[in-house]
């Protein structure tokens, strides 16, 4: 049997390099947009709608739409609401279609659009996605959302995670460097995950504008059985809550 090969791109500045049609590809923004989308999807939502530019997101709102959307954390003035995942009520999102714009998330998702199947991946639905991914039995790329092209923590944790995972099955197997050092850095943070996420930029970003009260809540493992995918130029649920 061919065994699978498991890559973790670090930062979509460096996404041509591991682009492949036939992948799955497993998007991460751990703080906060994978975690958000995850949420919403536990709490009801119909569909969300990716938009890389505040403008787009803008002209839905004009237009009646549902729409949350950030820039460095912020919430825009004419949004609904902005990417925390306790944001994401069931009263506000259950049926509801959202339009979804934030600093580094939804650009990348849309990046991957080309390849077998895009995913959204986060602590929340972690062990769905493995079941999913082994299921597949495909290619698999961790795509890190990073921070504006640029390398961060909390997103190649989660990589390390769930490579670490997919490859105690005999499927899979790994020559990317990268995946070693995310399942490096994963048993590394482990020990002590919220002690080590003190190192984290964005967390520090997050505590300046008291947006960090989901810190602990976006590195929970398994909370969900729900894989959202992207369906055309949309996310779609995938599984139960």
């Amino acid at each position: 049997m061919t065994r699978k090969q498991i890559e973790v791109c670090l930062t979509p500045a460096t996404y041509d390099t591991f682009k492949n049609d036939e992948a799955i590809v497993v998007v991460v923004d751990i703080l906060r947009a994978t975690s958000a989308i995850c949420t919403a999807f536990m709490n009801g939502a119909r569909k969300i709608i990716p938009v890389a530019t505040l403008e787009e997101a803008r002209e839905y709102k004009v237009r009646g739409s549902m729409v949350a959307a950030e820039r460095d954390g912020i919430v825009r003035d004419f949004a609904d609401f902005g990417n925390s995942p306790y944001n994401f009520t069931p009263e506000r999102v259950k049926g509801n279609d959202i339009v979804y714009s934030t600093t580094n998330g939804t650009n990348t998702i849309m990046m991957a659009s080309h390849s077998f199947q895009v995913l959204i991946g986060s602590y929340l639905n972690h062990q769905a996605l493995v079941d999913h991914i082994a299921r597949e039995n495909r290619d698999l790329v961790i795509l890190c959302a990073g921070w504006k092209n640029k390398f961060n923590l909390e997103d190649t944790l989660f990589a390390g995670a769930l490579a670490k995972s997919l490859l105690e099955n005999d499927k899979f197997e790994t020559v990317c460097d990268s995946t070693y050092a995310s399942i490096d850095l994963w048993e590394l943070a482990s020990v002590n995950l919220m002690q080590y996420l003190e190192k984290v930029a964005q967390r520090h970003r997050l505590k300046k504008n008291k947006l960090d009260d989901v810190l602990e809540y976006c590195h929970t493992f398994n909370l969900t059985g729900i894989i959202p995918y992207l369906e055309k130029d949309y996310l779609v649920p995938m599984g139960s809550a």
